[in-house]
């Protein structure tokens, strides 16, 4: 089993992103690197640590009156000839190191090291975040487990954020709109109604349409609605009798799913609207998450997307998105993070903890 360096005097955050980036981990086959998390942290006596199967959740147990999350997920998108890691200069690149080890790093090295923190800290390392919501190691936590969460009083999510403040994050709405018309053979069309022709006034509103920017505590959060594919026919001799349009919102975390359902469905009243998936997003909650702001210092910035803040939202604990890596680089074959932010981050929030 791969042994992870946590304490030594010559370990540093850097060193040990580069070591979690050449330990693969891709959704689904996290269990050698929650291994190799597990026996690092139930080596630290001032942790109590748990498995769930292949997440880890350590936690002081010190009495504070406030308790905090620092949570990231394990798991990294399918490689792309990206590893083993390489350092250039100021920046360190291979799998997963924007898209969280470098998070996972800058988490495990306050695990280790801060040992009297001023507020009691649950530190959760977790598995499946980038595949389908039902196999999410956080949600499986919060439904097997969920005292070990639903006690804190704020959360930071080591997502990458370019080392600043990405505060809530959007809903995300996943929609079919079905147009039917009627199967003939095409060499006698005329017989037939051809359902990809009757879908373009679908594709023109679509195109048409004008998205909203909700502002919430100063932010703008900018919705969206995309088509994401379009899919007609059964062969190529027959007309189609259904054409599926399909959508992708991004709705401000003020809407509830009722509302984002009720807000796609008004735009296309005379068509069948199926709604496949719906998840809320996360109010900001600045006003919750002063004191850790000023710390950080940094000004906050809305979250365009979506991450398990919304999880820990619907826990009742505000939640931010904070850790070193430009979002942008996520998933890319090129993704890198800047060494300067991995030591920023872990400056800043062993500040905070201390």
């Amino acid at each position: 089993m791969t042994s992870l360096d946590l304490t030594t005097e010559g370990a540093d955050v850097v060193a040990l992103t580069r070591a979690l980036v050449d330990l693969p981990s891709e959704s689904g086959q996290e269990g050698p690197i929650a291994d190799a998390v597990e026996a690092a942290l139930r080596a630290l006596p001032h942790l109590a640590v748990e498995r769930v199967g292949n997440s880890v959740v350590a936690r002081t147990e010190l009495g504070r009156a406030q308790r905090v999350v620092i949570a990231g997920h394990l798991d990294t998108v399918p490689a792309a000839g990206n590893l083993p890691s390489t350092q250039q200069g100021p920046f360190l690149y291979g799998l997963g190191a924007c898209d969280m080890k470098g998070g996972l790093a800058v988490a495990l090295r306050l695990a280790a090291t801060v040992t009297a923190p001023v507020h009691d800290v649950t530190y959760v390392f977790y598995e499946c975040e980038e595949v389908e919501g039902d196999r999410n190691g956080l949600r499986r936590i919060a439904a097997e487990r969920p005292g070990l969460l639903a006690d804190a009083d704020l959360a930071v999510l080591m997502e990458p954020s370019d080392a600043g403040v990405e505060a809530g994050c959007q809903g995300v709405l996943s929609a079919d709109i079905v147009v039917r018309g009627e199967r003939a053979h095409t060499a006698r069309a005329w017989m037939g109604v051809n359902a990809a022709h009757l879908a373009a006034p679908v594709l023109q509103r679509l195109a048409d349409h004008t998205p909203e920017r909700v502002v919430i505590d100063g932010l703008e959060y900018r919705e969206r609605l995309s088509t994401v594919a379009v899919r007609a026919g059964v062969a190529g001799n027959v007309v189609p009798d259904e054409c599926v349009v399909s959508v992708n919102s991004r709705f401000a975390p003020s809407r509830s799913s009722e509302e984002a359902e009720a807000y796609v469905r008004g735009l296309f009243p005379e068509y069948d609207v199926q709604v496949t998936e719906v998840v809320p997003g996360a109010l900001p909650g600045l006003d919750r998450l002063g004191g850790l702001l000023d710390v950080l210092g940094a000004e906050p910035r809305p979250k365009l997307g979506w991450t398990d803040v919304a999880r820990f939202a619907a826990l009742g604990v505000p939640a931010l998105n904070y850790g070193p890596g430009d979002p942008s680089l996520a998933h890319t074959a090129g993704e890198y993070v800047p060494v300067e932010q991995l030591r920023g981050c872990e400056e800043r929030l062993r500040k905070w903890l201390l």
